[in-house]
């Protein structure tokens, strides 16, 4: 039974509400190639004995007024808190000083300041400095050198393809062939191991390279690693091979991230992504509370992170209670459909 009732908490969120083009092909998009990783993902979780949970979350939208982090993502990082701590849970919020501003005054008002820790990560310059073991250690030192059990980031940018990582997804004994011309027509070598923008905007020097932490965990056998995404470049995309990307989206082939995760969530907006693996969670650990998908609560914080943050809306480019571009009435229809779902 709460397989059918997983599927179906998947099947809710993948809705392609913002056309970015993520089922343009029927056969093979971004939502068939990992079906079973939203009900794994949710099983892992549940399935720790003593869960650790660290989120990393915040993209940057430079085009913004003011330029800022975007709705998608801060909010979400913040229910999956409000939603895991009580169940024992330990949760840390991982993100740039760009953002830190709205994730905390969140915590605040839900009452987890004290509970969950907020880490930022180091400035674009001084990870600059920085090896990929020493980015992580600084992540472990301020993480009171805890491993998580779990790394997941939501909704945060990761950097685009390379000849290298396109032959990883293949194999070692598979021959790129035609996709050989096909990404050096899309991805440019200056548009190589770069982050982008869903418009192929470059902003790898404005954000920390927080990928670098699922890179030093990718061989961590204590640590499981989600991503949820809802675009192509966003960290756990790796997962998805990179034609599947540039035959569905837009664009994709220049923006996809080449960094995996062992589970991929690809739902229509990264924050649905977030509310069912809660409410995943909280249903395999018979935890299943109508309260946690209070729809008034979910918008008094979006309104003080919005305000505070600032937080914008990513597709409107302004500090505005929606989430790229879905008035929040529309947004909100999947917490109230989700809290129907046992």
């Amino acid at each position: 039974m709460s397989d059918a009732a997983l599927d179906q908490m998947r099947e809710l969120v993948q809705v392609d509400i913002g056309k970015r083009g993520l089922a343009t092909d029927p056969t093979r998009n971004l939502l068939t190639e990992c079906r079973d990783d939203f009900r794994n993902a949710c099983r892992s979780l549940a399935g720790g004995r003593a869960p650790t949970l660290a989120i990393v979350t915040g993209f940057f939208i430079p085009t913004a007024t003011p330029p800022a982090a975007e709705t998608d993502g801060p909010l979400g990082a913040l229910y999956l808190a409000r939603a895991l701590s009580p169940l024992g849970f330990q949760v840390t919020l991982v993100t740039d000083a760009f953002c830190a501003p709205a994730l905390r005054v969140g915590l605040g008002l839900a009452g987890l300041r004290k509970s969950c820790r907020l880490i930022v990560l180091p400035s674009p310059e001084e990870a600059g400095q920085m090896s990929v073991s020493d980015y992580a250690q600084f992540f472990l030192e301020r993480n009171g050198n805890m491993r998580p059990t779990h790394l997941l980031a939501i909704e945060r940018v990761g950097p685009s393809h390379t000849l290298e990582s396109l032959q990883k997804q293949i194999g070692s004994d598979g021959a790129l062939g035609e996709t050989y011309l096909d990404f050096l027509h899309a991805v440019p070598s200056e548009h190589q191991d770069r982050c982008h923008t869903m418009r192929g905007r470059d902003i790898t020097d404005l954000v920390s390279p927080a990928h670098r932490l699922f890179e030093a965990f990718a061989d961590d056998p204590v640590i499981t690693t989600i991503g949820i995404g809802d675009g192509g470049n966003e960290i756990g995309m790796g997962k998805i091979p990179w034609d599947v990307i540039d035959r569905n989206i837009p664009g994709g082939g220049l923006v996809a991230c080449r960094v995996p995760t062992d589970h991929l969530i690809v739902a229509g907006l990264s924050n649905w992504g977030a509310y069912a693996l809660a409410a995943g969670v909280r249903l395999l650990r018979n935890a299943f509370d109508q309260s946690i998908f209070d729809v008034d609560e979910e918008r008094r914080l979006l309104e003080a992170m919005v305000e505070h943050g600032p937080l914008v809306d990513g597709v409107l480019g302004r500090p505005e209670v929606s989430v790229d571009g879905v008035e929040f009435s529309r947004y909100a229809e999947v917490l109230t459909a989700l809290a129907r779902m046992r």
